[in-house]
């Protein structure tokens, strides 16, 4: 199912090319299939900034990327390839969510500080891919429980609104679940954040 969509960019000849890089970074084995290309296109307009492109699916360059499917479906691939294709001033490390939780439990709270307003004497907030939001755990550092991402989101909206720090998350929850894991609040927030580009929930398990 290929979309046919006006623009200055070569969109077929992008796919070669990250076809190209995951093939690098994953294997021979790695392909770009046609049913995830309205996906794709979606992901080229935003971290090309093809605007015109953008502005037809709807999608604002100014908020961060929500990219939203079922388990094994491409997500996290996608987003590290994403990473090749961005400008040097959109470049994003893709960070598991399981990972954080980890360094939360051994460094405790000033590991929210280090994912939202940066580490102790690095001049800038970073832009993240929060990969895989839900996957980590309400952790206990010293007998508090905490939600870490929840705690992280809410930070890095405020950086959004003060400073329009990007913030880009996969995830395999629908937006109830979301709520139902975050809360409301942050839910809402995220909803000011990011533009949602979605797989279908029959999209094909690659792994």
């Amino acid at each position: 199912m290929k979309t046919e969509i006006k623009t200055n960019y070569n969109y077929q000849e992008v796919i070669y090319w990250l076809e190209q890089k995951g093939i690098e970074l994953y294997g021979n084995q790695f392909k770009i299939i046609d049913t995830d290309y309205p996906i794709v296109y979606k992901l080229i307009a935003y971290f090309l900034k093809d605007e015109p492109t953008c502005f037809q699916y709807g999608i604002n360059v100014n908020k961060g990327i929500l990219l939203t499917g079922p388990i094994g479906c491409g997500k996290t691939s996608l987003m590290t390839l994403m990473k090749h294709l961005a400008s040097i001033g959109n470049k994003f490390s893709v960070k598991p969510c399981r990972d954080i939780s980890f360094e939360f439990i051994q460094d405790g709270y000033q590991i929210i500080h280090k994912y939202s307003i940066g580490q102790l004497y690095q001049s800038e907030p970073r832009t993240y891919c929060f990969d895989d939001l839900g996957t980590e755990n309400n952790l206990k550092y010293f007998g508090n429980e905490c939600n870490v991402m929840a705690e992280i989101l809410l930070s890095r909206y405020d950086l959004f609104i003060s400073k329009k720090l990007l913030t880009h998350i996969t995830t395999n929850l629908s937006a109830t679940e979301i709520e139902k894991h975050y809360g409301n609040r942050v839910r809402s927030r995220l909803r000011e954040m990011v533009n949602l580009i979605a797989f279908e929930k029959t999209a094909q398990d690659k792994r």
